[in-house]
């Protein structure tokens, strides 16, 4: 492999089955990149309860290229978080290959993202939305093939034609792709029109390969693992949101959520992340629990909790509940389900960590079109929203309250801050003053004293001094300007007089 100096990027790069087995140990059991979920604590957890590869969460090129904030915090890892793959997204090989290169020195290979079907996938053109591309992802796998150091893998979603889906993986394959990662679903199947995924299109693409595939789609438990691997000959397969129900998938176990959740953030104090991460897993975790009617205050707790203390303490809450059942101390009698909410029907017990499967398509396209019946029937029953004191509300001024119930409490400091502020008025008149201004002033009177004497206040962003220096600045260049034209045209006049009128000239 040579650079653009002609100089070598590694001395030998190991490609195709030679990576997989010698590079990553040949691993079966791997967790799928996910936005804001796959983060190093997740992982961490996920490596603990036997996963063998893990994915960053999906990064943007051009962000992770020309963001130093942003590359750092997606490059947070340890040394046991290994074997890794980092996922870009993009459509230029040149702004890929920028953020790969600041990538590969910390991961095993750079993955490509070529199957994420959501809506901000097709604003942003990637993922899925460039399957159709071809010569556009020959470049982008070729350049990330030749320049970088670690091989260079793909994921992608099938077409609806088998022979293009083929001949897609084929392409992918001939530019350099070193690994392929096939989701056994279209482009048009995500959210409730989800459905199953189709292991026959992923087991025909196997047959023609000679590079590493894994699998992905209808992973639920373990042995939905086994079963894909015997059905498609795939190397390893790869879950998200059988993994996100339950971290402990590829043991076979179905451990209490508050077991799992207590390990994840335990290494969230080691390994930081923002809060809506913690929010989004225990959600995902407590996903059963939650959907219980009794639990609504405390589904409400979990939606507002912002500091990993509060989050904690939601955890605590679920032991303290549902332990007693778990261990056989008190009869678990089911509790009623909001219907609103759930139409789950569970094999076990609701706080055991287990999957969330979906409705079928067909029955969101029943439920589409009973809601449309229902608009349209003139007896329908109007729904009527409620305050605390049992005053009737708009549905506007009800989701206005929800969101503010939704807001993070304030801190004792914080409130005694902004109660200190409101005892500082302005010098001059009753109105509060700025909290940054330079001469504790409101911002009317601060504004009459910036004309009147000629000053700046930065705080208030009132720049009346700066900017008639730069006027008057402007006004000086323009006069020099100016006199220089009138100089030029005065020599050009008395350089070049008018010649003299011959006879025979044409006027």
């Amino acid at each position: 492999m040579v650079n653009d100096e002609g100089g070598e990027t590694k001395s030998t790069k190991l490609l195709g089955y030679d990576f997989y087995r010698r590079t990553l140990g040949s691993p079966r059991y791997v967790v799928a990149p996910m936005v804001d979920q796959s983060e190093l604590a997740w992982r961490m957890l996920c490596r603990r309860y036997g996963a063998e590869l893990c994915y960053s969460p999906m990064y943007h090129a051009n962000l992770f290229a020309h963001d130093p904030k942003y590359r750092k915090d997606a490059l947070q890892t340890c040394p046991e978080d290994r074997p890794l793959f980092i996922q870009f997204c993009g459509n230029d090989a040149q702004q890929i290959l920028d953020a790969a290169l600041l990538a590969q020195d910390h991961c095993d290979a750079v993955d490509i993202n070529l199957g994420c079907p959501q809506a901000i996938a097709k604003r942003g053109h990637y993922g899925s939305f460039l399957q159709d591309e071809w010569e556009l992802l020959t470049d982008i796998v070729r350049t990330l093939h030749e320049k970088l150091s670690v091989p260079v893998t793909c994921k992608i979603r099938i077409f609806e034609d088998r022979e293009k889906t083929l001949r897609y993986a084929k392409m992918l394959e001939g530019a350099g792709c070193q690994l392929l990662t096939v989701h056994g679903r279209t482009r048009e199947q995500k959210g409730p029109l989800t459905g199953v995924a189709d292991w026959s299109y992923i087991q025909e693409v196997r047959q023609h390969l000679k590079i590493p595939m894994f699998a992905n789609g209808n992973i639920l438990g373990l042995e939905d693992v086994h079963r894909c691997l015997d059905e498609t000959g795939v190397d390893g397969v790869m879950t998200a949101e059988g993994n996100l129900h339950n971290p402990a998938i590829f043991q076979g176990l179905a451990p209490p959520v508050w077991q799992v959740a207590k390990e994840y953030l335990e290494f969230v104090d080691l390994y930081p992340c923002p809060s809506s991460y913690i929010r989004g897993h225990l959600f995902k975790l407590f996903h059963h629990i939650m959907n219980i009617r009794q639990n609504s205050e405390l589904r409400d707790t979990l939606a507002t909790s912002n500091q990993l203390v509060q989050f904690q303490a939601v955890v605590d809450k679920v032991q303290a509940k549902y332990e007693p059942y778990h261990m056989k101390e008190v009869v678990y009698v089911p509790e009623e389900m909001d219907a609103a909410i759930s139409t789950d029907k569970l094999e076990l017990s609701p706080w055991l960590c287990q999957p969330y499967i979906r409705a079928s398509p067909e029955s969101h396209r029943q439920k589409i079109a009973e809601k449309e019946l229902a608009a349209i029937d003139p007896n329908r029953a109007k729904r009527q929203y409620f305050d605390k004191d049992g005053n009737e509300i708009s549905r506007k001024r009800m989701k206005k309250l929800r969101r503010r119930q939704r807001r993070p409490n304030k801190t004792e400091a914080q409130v005694h801050q902004r109660h200190e502020r409101r005892l500082q008025y302005c010098t001059v008149c009753a109105n509060p003053q700025g909290s940054k201004c330079e001469f504790n002033l409101c911002r009317v009177c601060c504004k009459d004293k910036c004309y009147g004497e000629d000053c700046d206040c930065r705080g208030h962003g009132i720049l009346i001094k700066s900017r008639r220096a730069k006027a008057k600045k402007y006004q000086e260049h323009s006069q020099i300007e100016g006199n220089n034209d009138s100089g030029v045209r005065t020599e050009n006049l008395v350089s070049d007089p008018v010649p003299p009128v011959v006879a025979g000239d044409v006027p």
